[in-house]
């Protein structure tokens, strides 16, 4: 099947045709006649398969022009680097289309997007924060709204959104179609789904931890964080074939240590991202490691789910995830489009229990290589995988972590307070009431009788 085989419009045609689309992949495929005929629609599919194309061609084939300022069609993300990708990827299916798109999204000047709301658009895409912003302040009205997109849902149910999903949920028209995409299917999502969606058709792809058959995966067991970074420092001399490299850590810390490493081992080839870094940083980054000016990219699992870079080469685990979804997301982002792609996981004894769980939800074994001779296995230990020294017997040390210091001692009576809530008010008018003749005409006539 190609893309002419769908009942597209000349506009999408030329727009697919200059980006050199001629084969929709199979949620694409399946997404689109019931994307189209305006039911409630639930895309379960794998990271990398084309999800965004899957629910804009068919809101784009039948979005009508209008001048009207309030827009039409909501897309919901959970990141703002998200929000940025989205967003260029529907400009750039819009080429041949007049029709107005914003991204919105927290962390940058609000008063600015405000004016582009008023301006006038077609398709918000928001993260929930800045969304109910917008809409709380009345510059944007949500009235129009007739498509509601939630892209990576588990991500956002995650992220701790739920609540400002269900603020915006009850903002919005009774009367709208809803469509969600994910790449998990949890039990979060399955509420959600009972609680908003009307008798939604569902398209599942593949069940969450299917590996992908185009990625070839490989493993270390490596004893520590040094002898890890020895064992990236042998990879990456290879330049031609580690050309573009996303290394996933567990955590921010973790990410800028690996960074400071890798910057000192590769001068100027490595970025890094996480949200302790500003947006622009963020932004730069990625753009940075798209083009091609930084070879290797450090990044923690949320600030790259659902990010869309063609070419990596190579997927690091520099850690095992805890949870097995989590490792299928990142090898996901290597091997896009039924690309080849390879993926390498480095594990520690303290992770071979989050290993059993990936293979196990893939019903496959990871090959497992040996570390080659000449990487030096490191014997130095980062602070967290020193063992926990614990002093029994030291008479010094406090046993009671919340006991008062020597300093400590209770307040007087004089300034202890009561919490009164409500009541205090009363009280203190009561106490300090003001005198009767001020505003009180009435006050001598009273008394002199």
């Amino acid at each position: 099947m190609t893309f002419k085989d769908l009942n597209l419009n000349t506009p999408l045609y030329n727009a697919l045709d200059d980006l050199g689309f001629t084969t929709p992949t199979p949620i694409q495929e399946e997404s689109f006649s019931v994307v189209a005929s305006g039911k409630d629609v639930v895309g379960i599919a794998q990271t990398g398969t084309g999800k965004t194309l899957a629910y804009m061609l068919p809101i784009l084939r039948n979005l009508k022009f209008s001048k009207q300022d309030n827009p039409r069609v909501l897309v919901l993300v959970p990141t703002r680097e998200l929000v940025v990708q989205v967003v260029s990827e529907i400009e750039k299916f819009s080429k041949y289309i007049n029709n107005r798109v914003l991204g919105v999204y927290g962390g940058t000047n609000i008063n600015t997007q405000k004016q582009a709301v008023a301006q006038g658009q077609d398709i918000i895409v928001a993260t929930p924060g800045r969304l109910y912003d917008l809409a709380v302040s009345r510059v944007l009205q949500l009235k129009s709204i007739q498509k509601l997109v939630i892209d990576e849902v588990d991500v956002m149910l995650d992220l701790g959104f739920r609540h400002q999903l269900m603020n915006i949920f009850d903002i919005l028209p009774q009367r709208r179609q809803n469509i969600m995409f994910s790449a998990t299917m949890t039990k979060d999502v399955d509420d959600l789904i009972t609680d908003f969606f009307t008798s939604p058709a569902k398209i599942s792809i593949a069940v969450s931890g299917t590996p992908l058959e185009n990625i070839k995966q490989e493993r270390y067991d490596v004893p520590n964080f040094y002898t890890k970074v020895n064992l990236l420092e042998h990879l990456l001399h290879d330049k031609d074939t580690f050309s573009r490299v996303l290394i996933f850590v567990a955590y921010k810390k973790m990410a800028d240590r690996l960074f400071d490493k890798l910057e000192e081992l590769f001068p100027g080839q490595s970025c890094v991202i996480h949200s302790n870094k500003t947006q622009n940083y963020r932004l730069r980054s990625i753009e940075q490691f798209r083009e091609g000016e930084n070879r290797l990219l450090v990044a923690t699992d949320v600030m790259a789910r659902g990010l869309d870079i063609e070419g990596v080469s190579h997927v690091i685990n520099f850690d095992t995830p805890d949870y097995p979804e989590n490792y299928m997301h990142r090898i996901g982002r290597t091997g896009r489009a039924e690309q080849q792609g390879h993926t390498i996981l480095l594990s520690t004894e303290k992770e071979q229990e989050s290993l059993k769980r990936i293979e196990e939800l893939m019903q496959m074994k990871i090959e497992t290589l040996s570390i080659p001779e000449r990487v030096a296995i490191s014997t130095e230990l980062i602070e967290e995988e020193r063992p926990q020294i614990r002093e029994r017997n030291n008479p010094i040390k406090r046993r009671d972590e919340d006991a008062p210091g020597p300093a400590f001692h209770e307040k007087s009576e004089k300034n202890s307070k009561e919490n009164l809530g409500g009541s205090y008010k009363f009280k203190i008018a009561a106490k300090y009431k003001k005198p009767k003749t001020r505003g009180d005409k009435n006050y001598n006539r009273r008394n002199k009788k």
